[in-house]
């Protein structure tokens, strides 16, 4: 069986440009099939970082902030636009320590993921971090409202299965450690 072909691109332009941090552009396309679509939107961002940090104690560094796409605040893993000039660790050590203050440990990558392959360019890079420690205060820039929570893993349990954790990539990063290392008894 062969797998499905690539769409063949007939135009292309951009309808918004918002660099860095994101652009939106309109594709004509034709599909092997012979089916066109005049119309098809993609979402051109950069690429994403975020850190499934866990203490010496095996507590999890999670934060909780407003997301206005929404209209709510949740649970997440610290995150952010990763940053050309920088290594995907190195983007997700900054964002860790800005957005909790929590360093140092042993980094290791985690998941490549896809927010959404269909519309989405980026690539997402998950970096677990074990036996973190505070190290400094948080580094908020002026449009961020974060609060951290370090919590033990039987509670970040509770909150995934409660649905607390509403990004999906940061619920997937979270599942996997624990279909990995165990369920908190």
């Amino acid at each position: 069986m062969q797998d499905p072909q690539p769409w063949k691109v007939l135009d292309r332009r951009y309808v918004l440009d918002r660099r860095p941090y994101m652009m939106l552009r309109e594709d004509t396309v034709l599909l092997p099939n012979g089916a066109r679509i005049d119309d098809f939107f993609v979402f051109e961002y950069p690429d994403w970082v975020m850190t499934l940090a866990v203490t010496r104690d095996g507590e999890f560094v999670l934060i909780r902030q407003y997301r206005h796409g929404i209209g709510a605040v949740y649970y997440e893993l610290a995150a952010g636009v990763a940053e050309p000039q920088y290594s995907m660790l190195e983007n997700a050590q900054r964002e860790l320590l800005e957005e909790t203050g929590f360093g140092g440990g042993h980094w290791q990558p985690w998941i490549q993921a896809s927010a959404n392959p269909s519309t989405h360019t980026n690539t997402s890079h998950i970096f677990l971090a074990t036996d973190v420690e505070r190290i400094d205060s948080q580094q908020l820039e002026s449009t961020e409202d974060i609060v951290v929570q370090v919590l033990p893993g039987r509670e970040v349990l509770r909150i995934l299965r409660a649905g607390e954790v509403f990004q999906a990539l940061h619920s997937a990063a979270l599942w996997r450690y624990f279909a990995e290392f165990g369920l908190p008894g």
